[in-house]
């Protein structure tokens, strides 16, 4: 799907949005990484729907629930909202294809570096997955958006700075508002 329709920014969670203190789903524990509120109000502001895909494999190797990672993500909006902005859907997947328990430790078509996510946002909303990207700090993040068609950008927050070898054509910046930056940038210039 790269047809007509509205264009996203799929954003990575931990290590993008916030500081990656390893399997995050406390609020407490929560933490924006600088400049993130802002580059999401920023996008959303012109145009764009913000979507978070998040790989949640602490839900499969019993580290918390489900319902946790819902109780972050309202804290997130709080927080979000304080800020004048929001994301406008959350997906994440619950499963790893090795560790954890049943009926979490599976193969599955929405674990990154799948793009099942991505594809499951775009039936949802009818977007236009060539004229949206994805942002987010590991390769894992990076492929996903290449396989659902989307631009990927490559921060280097998170995980982002460990990564040696980017993919040919695939954007890297300094953290979510130098992707902003670039997104709407290339917007204008389009």
């Amino acid at each position: 799907m790269t047809g007509a329709g509205r264009g996203a920014v799929f954003l990575d969670r931990d290590g993008t949005i916030n500081v990656d203190h390893g399997y995050v789903f406390r609020p407490g524990e929560f933490e924006f990484i600088a400049g993130a509120p802002e580059a999401i109000r920023r996008l959303r502001d012109a145009g764009y729907l913000m979507i978070v895909v998040t790989n949640q494999a602490g839900i499969a190797r019993g580290l918390y629930g489900e319902a946790d990672v819902h109780e972050l993500h309202r804290h997130l909006d709080r927080e979000l909202e304080r800020h004048g902005t929001a994301i406008d859907a959350y997906y994440y997947c619950p499963h790893h294809p090795e560790k954890g328990t049943e009926p979490y430790r599976r193969e599955c078509a929405c674990r990154k570096p799948l793009p099942g996510m991505l594809l499951q946002a775009a039936a949802d909303f009818s977007l236009n997955l060539g004229g949206s990207f994805l942002v987010g700090d590991k390769l894992s993040d990076i492929e996903a958006g290449l396989a659902a068609g989307c631009t990927p950008i490559l921060v280097d927050t998170g995980y982002g700075a460990d990564v040696q070898i980017v993919p040919p054509d695939v954007l890297r910046v300094a953290d979510l508002a130098a992707a902003a930056d670039l997104i709407l940038t290339r917007k204008v210039m389009t």
